[in-house]
């Protein structure tokens, strides 16, 4: 998509802070990218080889990729991984599937073929660990597939450590209060795409006032369909840091971009430094 309807590639630095962070992980850097929806209509190639260039420019010592790398038809994704492979970090690349990965019966496994043949470790339901034993990172499921189950894995964990999820929807977070989440890194809400400075994403108003439009014209404006409205329930964790519970919550704005556009939510890469929290 063009970036006068996408807006400029935006960088987005944070630093969080982790209790019982292991001193040698003290300032670990990580790059999260998100709903990349790469099909040649949702995010150009310059805005991609861009988000590339600048996650290598910040030499991170891990890259996290939270799904919805396809739209519909899985396909696309055997060209995305030859653009992918350039990624480069320390202790390498993590993913998760999102929504749209798993569209058709065939989609999981082409997505997830297509990353591992690059060296990207899909996680689904699984644990990995990049930095060893004391800092875990865990990859969930999609909230909307039938094989969602955080209790499967977050059970697993020492309580006492640290750990890292990923999670494409950011409404698991409301679920995985149940367990410590020193960070949950999500993606999915593509920041609201329509954001109105202090009144937040529009999508928020829809049962409001979206819904008195014609039906004639929101069948013709996809923003205004119904469906939109009903991506995640929690949209006030759009996009940005939160605090849920004791957890944490980050949610990246995505690259790809859905007709009709953005306005005031441009795309983003999102780097993040860990630091010891002062309680620890």
């Amino acid at each position: 998509m063009h970036w006068l309807l996408s807006g400029r590639l935006r960088v987005e630095k944070l630093t969080v802070k982790i209790e019982n962070l292991p001193e040698s992980l003290q300032g670990t850097k990580l790059v999260h990218l998100s709903d990349l929806h790469y099909d040649g209509l949702r995010l150009s190639e310059k805005m991609l080889q861009e988000a590339i260039a600048i996650s290598n420019e910040a030499e991170p010592d891990l890259v996290v990729l939270t799904g919805d790398y396809v739209t519909d038809d899985p396909s696309p994704i055997q060209q995305l991984v030859l653009r992918l492979k350039y990624l480069q970090s320390r202790a390498g690349i993590y993913a998760v599937l999102g929504n749209h990965d798993i569209y058709f019966k065939r989609s999981q496994a082409t997505v997830t073929d297509a990353l591992n043949s690059i060296g990207v470790t899909v996680l689904w339901n699984e644990i990995g660990y990049p930095f060893g034993q004391e800092l875990p990172l865990v990859g969930l499921a999609d909230y909307w597939s039938r094989e969602f189950n955080p209790k499967l894995v977050m059970d697993r964990l020492d309580p006492t450590k640290p750990c890292i999820v990923l999670s494409h929807n950011p409404d698991t977070a409301e679920i995985l209060q149940k367990w410590r989440v020193d960070l949950q890194l999500s993606g999915h809400t593509h920041g609201g795409q329509i954001v109105l400075p202090v009144v937040g994403p529009v999508v928020v108003y829809y049962k409001k006032f979206i819904r008195k439009v014609s039906k004639k014209i929101r069948r013709w404006v996809p923003y205004l369909r119904g469906d939109c409205a009903k991506v995640v329930k929690h949209w006030e964790w759009a996009q940005g840091f939160h605090t849920v519970g004791n957890n944490q919550l980050y949610v990246n704005r995505g690259l790809g971009t859905y007709p009709p556009g953005r306005l005031f939510c441009p795309p983003e890469v999102t780097i993040v430094t860990l630091v010891s929290d002062d309680k620890s």
